[in-house]
This record gives C-alpha cells, structure tokens and sequence, in this order.
C-alpha cells in the first residue's frame, strides 16, 4: 500500500480530460483523501494537449510533487509528451488491448468517442482499489440532471473500465475521514466568500483565469438573491460595479492583465470618490496577450502603482482556495471599512486548481463589517460622485487648499489601514540559516519543498 499517488490523465482537447481529472477526485476526497487537482491547456480555441494531474493522498499535502505512479494515456501523443516522467514505478493505462482499450468498450456500450475519459476513470480507480461505489456516486451526482438513462450509461461505461484492470498493484493506503470536505478552486472560493459576505452586484466580462468565478456567479445568481451582469467590456463592467457600490451594494468586478488595463481610469475614478470596489485579478503571463492558459505573478506591482495620482488602495494574494475564502470576506469588509478599492490577487493555479477545504471552514460565521455609512439613499442624505476634484459634498473645486486638504484626507487612510495589516505568517523554524520569502500560490510549492528539505537533512 501506498500513503500519495499522483495521476495524470492526458489526451487531445474534446476528449473530456477535465471532466476525467473532477470526477476522479471527487471520488477520493468524498472517500476522506487529500486531493489536489491541476489542468494544463494551451490557449488554443479548439485541438491541443490537455492533462489534468491530480494528487490523493493520506496525509495533508500543500502542492503537487514530481513523482508520477499512473499515467492515463487517451492518445499517443500523450505518452510521447510525458516520457520523460516515467520510470520503473510508472503504471501506464493506454488505449490497448494489452492494456484498457478504452475505445473498444465506449463501442461496445454505445457511446460517444469523448467517453473514454469515463473508461478512464474507472480504470484508475480499480488500479488504486478503490471500491466502485465510490466512483458510481459521483457520476450519479454529476449527470443526475440529464436523466436517469444517461446516469446508467456512464456508470456502465465507467464499470467496463474497472473491470478491465486486472492488477490492482497500487493499493492507497485506508483514509480517516474525519469531516465532509468541498472540492472546490479559488475562483469559486472567491464566490461563495463573497456572496456571504454580503454581495449584491457582480460585472465581469469573460478573461482567463478568473471565469469560474462567472459560471459560480451566473448559475446561482437568482438562489443567492444577487445580480450578475456581463458587460460589453472591461471599462464598462468597472463602472457598473462602482454604480452599484454608491447605491450602497457590496459589489465587485474580475478580470485579468489586460482587461485591468481597461479598467484602470475606473480605479482611479474610485479612488477619488472614495468608493468601495473588490477586484478579483486573476494574473496570467504578460505583456499583452501573453499565455492565457499559464501562470504567472507578473502583476503585484501594476496592481500596486495602477492608476493616475495618489490615493489608497489594498492588495490581498491568497495562497489556496481556503485563504481564497477567508481573504473575501476580509476584502469586502476593508473595503467598506475605509472607502477603498480592495484587490484579491489570484493566478490561473490556483483559479482552476480543486482543492479539499473542510466543509466547516466554508460553513461558519461570517463577520460582516459595515463600520462605514452611506449617504446614498438615506432620507435627507445628498451626494455627487465627481471625478474632478471636489469638497466633501462632492462639489467640483480648483482651489489649492481644498485640493491640499482633501488629497490629505485620502491618503491618512493608509495610518489607519496599518492596524489591519497581518504580519507574515511564518512557517517552520524562525531560527532557521535558510529563509524562503514568498506571497500568493508559491507557498504551497516552498512548503512541499521545505517537507523535502528536512526529510532529506534527517537521513
């Protein structure tokens, strides 16, 4: 038996590979299994190699490793590509009759080319000897909305590609489950931290990395009693949000590199009317175009500097889909506490990765922090959102100590912000001759590689 095994599951695009890499860990994480679950993808409209990597493990892990137990080839190219990654250890499942010829059963059972990746699936579980329950319920889950008749399908197809494994040679380990956990990346994190943390009003327009955060939005928009609108552009979308937030709604925008770009006149709109904004930025390599479908953290300072003359901002960069979540809630709060624009800075690693979070940390009380008032809307209550420089009723002005005093009334925010700000979280010996210094999704990777470095200091 073993205690981690690491998967990847590769084909060409419209084979399915992402839907393969969900239901595979869904399986192991309902069953109490760590799960952690990567895409990769070129940024091609149709055709491409795709692999989704998924980890299971006993134990709390914080990032993928480079061993490789099983790979799931749906195509040649697949096992040329990944050659390199394979040793002695490696258990490659191929589309063979002398391995799991997944095109044969989807014929056999009537299903459509894309099905292999089902095959697929099942095979891997049976490899690990996992039960096929486990599996069976999450394809129930999944396709219960298309009908029973096309949940009995791929349960069928799924069980043809148990069935096909004939050595079970890579046994995991007995999980503990000691509490329900969601499967869920940091986009959708973002989501639900924000609808309960009070959010009303959501203007994204569609730009890699951060489009989960619109299929959360969009698909429960009229449950979650909130209004989700996608604009025509960026520009728009800012200034739809910073409509909706003098309205007095908790609102927020996403977006990437070069769709901020767009947006940027809107932050600094906001920061001269003193609005409060969440912006979700999910950072991809840049300039320009750049790799839509990669990830980068090329952005922190264009973040930092954006926007033309001075006025306080707050930039917050998750590490996971459980600080995602956390860090949300404490977005919108700082930003209605001091009247700001509040970043939440993401990537397309942690945007699309699936992560286990304990269905409790997602479930508890939330503090909603509505220290700062609205004059909008309230009887007797009269403002003018201007972008020239205005007094505090917000009348247009051009005299010196006006602009003096409230230049100085915009920045004094930053003493107060002060309090808020967390020291850096410190992980392992402080007294250690070796420090990594690292922000957003590096953590994971350093503390996995801290993990390495100590076990191998001990032999």
């Amino acid at each position: 038996m073993i205690d981690s095994v690491t998967i990847k599951i590769g084909g060409e695009a419209g084979f399915g590979i992402m839907a393969s890499g969900t239901m595979l860990a869904r399986t192991f994480s309902r069953a109490g299994y760590y799960v952690l679950a990567t895409n990769e993808y070129p940024s091609l409209i149709r055709g491409g190699h795709n692999l989704v990597t998924v980890r299971i493990a006993t134990q709390k892990f914080e990032a993928m490793n480079r061993d490789l137990h099983i790979l799931v080839a749906l195509d040649a190219q697949t096992i040329e590509l990944h050659k390199n990654e394979i040793d002695d250890h490696t258990v490659v499942l191929s589309d063979s009759e002398t391995s799991v010829p997944f095109t044969r059963i989807v014929k056999e059972f009537g299903g459509d080319t894309v099905m292999r990746n089902t095959v697929a699936v099942g095979a891997a579980v049976a490899l690990l000897g996992a039960p096929f329950d486990a599996l069976s319920s999450v394809i129930t889950d999944q396709f219960k909305r298309k009908g029973a008749d096309v949940v009995k399908h791929n349960v069928e197809i799924a069980k043809a590609g148990y069935d096909a494994v004939k050595e079970k040679s890579m046994t995991l380990a007995p999980s503990e489950k000691k509490e329900d956990r969601l499967l869920v990346n940091a986009s959708e994190a973002i989501g639900i931290g924000a609808v309960r943390s009070g959010l009303k009003f959501a203007a994204i327009y569609p730009m890699t990395p951060i489009n989960a955060l619109i299929t959360f939005l969009a698909d429960h928009a009229k449950r979650l009693n909130i209004v989700y609108k996608q604009p025509e552009d960026e520009i728009a979308g800012i200034n739809m949000a910073l409509g909706a937030s003098l309205a007095g709604a908790r609102s927020m925008v996403a977006t990437s590199g070069g769709g901020f770009a767009l947006m940027v006149e809107g932050l600094s709109w906001a920061g001269m009317i003193e609005a409060p904004l969440v912006i979700d930025l999910g950072m991809r390599p840049g300039p320009s175009t750049g790799m839509p479908t990669w990830s980068e953290q090329g952005e922190l300072q264009f973040v930092i500097h954006a926007g033309h003359g001075e006025f306080p901002r707050i930039v917050l960069a998750p590490a996971d889909a459980a600080e995602a979540y956390t860090l949300a809630v404490e977005a919108f709060n700082l930003a209605d506490r001091y009247q700001v624009p509040v970043f939440l800075l993401t990537d397309k690693y942690i945007n699309e990765s699936q992560w286990c979070v304990p269905k409790s940390y997602m479930s508890g009380d939330v503090v909603i922090d509505r220290k700062a008032g609205r004059v909008i809307g309230q009887k007797g209550g009269f403002y003018i959102a201007n972008s020239y420089e205005h007094d505090e009723d917000g009348h247009t002005t051009e005299k010196p100590e006006i602009r003096v005093a409230m230049a100085a009334k915009r920045l004094k925010k930053i003493e107060a912000m002060k309090k808020d700000i967390q020291p850096p979280q410190v992980f392992g010996d402080a007294e250690a001759e070796i420090t990594f210094v690292t922000w957003g999704s590096t953590r994971g990777p350093v503390l996995e590689a801290m993990k390495m470095l100590n076990k191998k200091s001990r032999l």
